[in-house]
C-alpha cells in the first residue's frame, strides 16, 4: 500500500486540500446563520420559531446525499451556473447550519435566565446581552459537540465525489480504477481521514483547555 501512497501522492495531497477546504468552508459559512437560527429557535415570535423549526428538519431530517443532489442539480435551474466545488460547500454549509442550530440552542438554554434579567435591569440592550453575555459562553458550554460537528462535516465531504469533486474518496476511486487495487486504495483514503479527523479533534482539545485556563465554562 505504501508504493500506492507514493505513486498517487500528489493526487492524494490535492484530495486532501480539497477535502479541507470543502469541510472548513462549510463549517465557517454554516456558523453564523447556526447562531441566528439558533435564536429564532428559542424566539417568542411564534411564526419565527416555526419556520426555524421547518429549516430545521428539513436539513436535519433529509439524507445528506439527498441534500447534495438536489442543490447541485437546483441551482443550474434557477439560473445559478456554479463549480461542483461550490455547490458542494453550499449543501455542506446549509445542512451544518442546521445541526449547528441545535448544538447551540442547547448551549443557550443551559445559560441561568437570571443573568440575562440581570443584563436587562442594568439596561443592557438585546444585542448587546446576545453579543457579550450569551455567544461567548455558549460557545465555551457547546465546543465540544462543535468539533464533533466538523467532524462529521469531514466524513460527509466524502460524499461530495458523487457530483464530481476531487477530494480524498474521489482521489482513492481514480486510484482503484487505475491500480486495479481497490482494498489498498480505499484502506489508505480511510487513514487519511482518521487522520483528518484526530487533528482537528486534537485542536478542539486543545482549545478547550485553552478557554479552561482563562476561566471559561467548559463542558
Amino acid at each position: 500500500m505504501i508504493d500506492l501512497i507514493v505513486k498517487y501522492a500528489p493526487s492524494l495531497f490535492q484530495g486532501i486540500l480539497t477535502t479541507v477546504f470543502v469541510s472548513g468552508a462549510a463549517i465557517l459559512l454554516g456558523a453564523v446563520p447556526a447562531l441566528g437560527l439558533a435564536f429564532g429557535l428559542i424566539s417568542k415570535n411564534r411564526i419565527l420559531r416555526t419556520f426555524c423549526a421547518l429549516y430545521r428538519s428539513f436539513w436535519r431530517g433529509t439524507p445528506i446525499l439527498v441534500q447534495l443532489l438536489i442543490v447541485f442539480y437546483l441551482l443550474p435551474l434557477i439560473g445559478i451556473n456554479v463549480p461542483p466545488v461550490l455547490a458542494a460547500i453550499l449543501a455542506l454549509a446549509l445542512n451544518t447550519t442546521a445541526f449547528q442550530a441545535e448544538i447551540y440552542r442547547a448551549g443557550l438554554n443551559a445559560i441561568p435566565a437570571g443573568q440575562i434579567e440581570a443584563a436587562r435591569m442594568l439596561g443592557i440592550g438585546t444585542a448587546a446581552i446576545r453579543r457579550r453575555i450569551l455567544v461567548p459562553q455558549t460557545i465555551r458550554l457547546v465546543l465540544p459537540a462543535l468539533v464533533s460537528e466538523i467532524v462529521i462535516i469531514i466524513k460527509n465531504s466524502s460524499l461530495v465525489s458523487v457530483i464530481a469533486v476531487t477530494e480524498v474518496t474521489r482521489v482513492s476511486q481514480q486510484m482503484a480504477s487505475n491500480s486495479f487495487r481497490p482494498l489498498e486504495s480505499y484502506v489508505a483514503a480511510g487513514i487519511i481521514y482518521l487522520i483528518i479527523c484526530f487533528l482537528v479533534a486534537l485542536l478542539g482539545l486543545v482549545f478547550e483547555r485553552l478557554l479552561s485556563r482563562r476561566g471559561g465554562v467548559s463542558s
